[in-house]
């Protein structure tokens, strides 16, 4: 799993190469101040990129997490807007993206150099670090003969061959580290792999030798104990988030936040769950980590099994249970809805089933359910994406509540088969009597946000699967660049 991480995060950078490269062409002059802050706001959307990584971000147990996610959500709420992520182990990508508009940050715990000051900007620090020399701890006899030494000083690294990502810090400081000692390092530019899969490949003696931040490496140094990470290459660097060069407004926001944000407990909190703390050794070793153990339930398998059964994704099925029951089978909801998926006993009774906590005849009846409620929507909403969104509202407050909505947003005109801006407003009026009383409405009154924060937060979760959970063997009901555009 560690060693695939950097083609998985491929289907959530849909933008390299092809006609986005013409956007270039509109980017202002970076001597020209361009107010982002003010764009932001006004687009309600702050776009990031992020690198998958067991700090920055992954999902465990169902839930995306992740120090550099958790200071997203954190930024995002402050400004009022939605956060909206991508995902990117290529630096290049990163600062293409960044200079042509596609992203409003990086957050990716950027090396502050000279050099690439001249192009990105950058924030106040986060973190302070310094770059150490990753290599296995022991050489065996095998490795004697291979000519694998273990290196006590960065003297030793001359004549030695060090991986490192494309376009990292890593690549300048062993230059630099060259000179210094006056021999050749062999540096090798890895345009595939990030840093933690360059660990992984030293740990398992694929690689001899690469490099990290040192915060970096004693998380990795959890799950990979056999290396060693005692070498410094560097003094201690400042780590920053990259901005737009000449964005004065964002600049300052983004540093007088941080300023205050890192006074707060909730950031030392943060900072300890992820670098320090014993929970995060162990939430690297878990299994239901998507980088180490690529699963999100001890019931993966049987909701692949069903799933495909059924003709759905596995990743959408796991999304609608942690929404529901959080897994666990014996869950109870004060109306009565029970299991992994909440069936009511009359919707147990329906499909035929006798132990309603059992997860396979759980899963199995809630697979039935939203067979059924796709069949009801197919022959009036033709497009899979906003037919899934309708799916998934009626299968949290009922179809009755959703076909209500969907009469008022006629009568209102406006689309009675399109969800955002459309039905799911009238879904939220729907608590109000106005609405509720109309004679077109026929199952009254409905606690709208419910449905409405339903669909928004099992997308928003299947789509974090999909980009760190591809399945070859299992086509996504929704592609994840629909899924992303019908999520804006």
């Amino acid at each position: 799993m560690t060693f695939l991480i950097a083609f998985l995060i491929l289907p959530a950078c849909n933008y390299i190469g092809g006609e986005k490269n013409q956007v270039e062409n509109k980017v202002a002059p970076q001597n020209t101040p361009v107010d982002d802050l003010k764009r932001i706001n006004d687009e309600n959307k702050l776009k990031v990129v992020v690198d998958y990584s067991s700090t920055s971000y992954f999902v465990y147990k169902g839930q995306p997490m992740g120090f550099q996610y958790e200071l997203l959500t954190a930024l995002s709420k402050e400004l009022g807007v939605e956060l909206d992520l991508h995902v990117s182990n290529n630096l290049n990508e990163a600062f293409d993206g960044l200079r042509n508009s596609r992203f409003d940050l990086i957050a990716q715990n950027l090396t502050v150099t000279n050099q690439r000051g001249k192009s990105v900007g950058f924030t106040k620090p986060l973190l302070v670090t310094r770059q150490v020399l990753v290599q296995r701890a022991f050489v065996d006899s095998d490795e004697e003969q291979a000519g694998v030494d273990y290196v006590e000083s960065v003297i030793e690294l001359s004549g030695k061959t060090v991986y490192v990502p494309n376009n990292s810090a890593y690549v300048q400081r062993l230059n630099n580290l060259a000179e210094e000692i006056g021999g050749n390092i062999r540096i090798v530019e890895d345009s595939i792999y990030g840093v933690e899969q360059l660990i992984a490949l030293v740990a398992s003696g694929e690689i001899d030798y690469t490099v990290c931040d040192e915060n970096i490496g004693l998380v990795n140094q959890h799950y990979y104990p056999d290396i060693d990470i005692s070498v410094p290459v560097s003094f201690e660097q400042n780590l920053a988030w990259g901005i737009p060069k000449n964005s004065p407004q964002w600049k300052e926001y983004l540093d007088n936040w941080l300023a205050e944000y890192q006074k707060t407990s909730e950031y030392h909190y943060l900072y300890r769950k992820y670098f320090t703390g014993s929970r995060s050794v162990n939430m690297v070793r878990s299994e239901y980590n998507s980088i180490t153990g690529g699963k999100i339930s001890e019931y993966d398998e049987l909701v692949r099994e069903i799933a495909a059964g059924y003709g759905w994704d596995w990743r959408l099925i796991a999304s609608v249970i942690m929404q529901e029951s959080r897994f666990d089978k014996y869950a109870e909801s004060w109306v009565g809805a029970m299991g992994l998926m909440q069936l009511m006993p009359a919707t147990a009774a329906q499909y035929n089933i006798d132990d309603i906590v059992n997860p396979r005849e759980n899963i199995r009846g809630g697979l039935e359910y939203l067979t059924w409620l796709n069949e009801i929507f197919k022959p009036i909403i033709e497009d899979d994406s906003e037919r899934l969104k309708f799916v998934l509202a009626s299968y949290n407050v009922g179809i009755g509540h959703v076909m209500d909505a969907r009469k008022l947003t006629m009568k209102y005109g406006k689309n009675p088969s399109v969800w955002h801006d459309n039905v799911d407003v009238f879904i939220l009026k729907k608590t109000l009597p106005e609405y509720y009383n109309d004679p077109l409405v026929r199952w009254g009154y409905c606690r709208g946000r419910e449905p409405y924060n339903y669909v928004k937060k099992v997308l928003k979760r299947y789509q974090h699967y999909l980009t760190v959970l591809p399945d070859e063997n299992n086509v996504a009901l929704v592609s994840l660049p629909v899924l992303q555009e019908s999520l804006r």
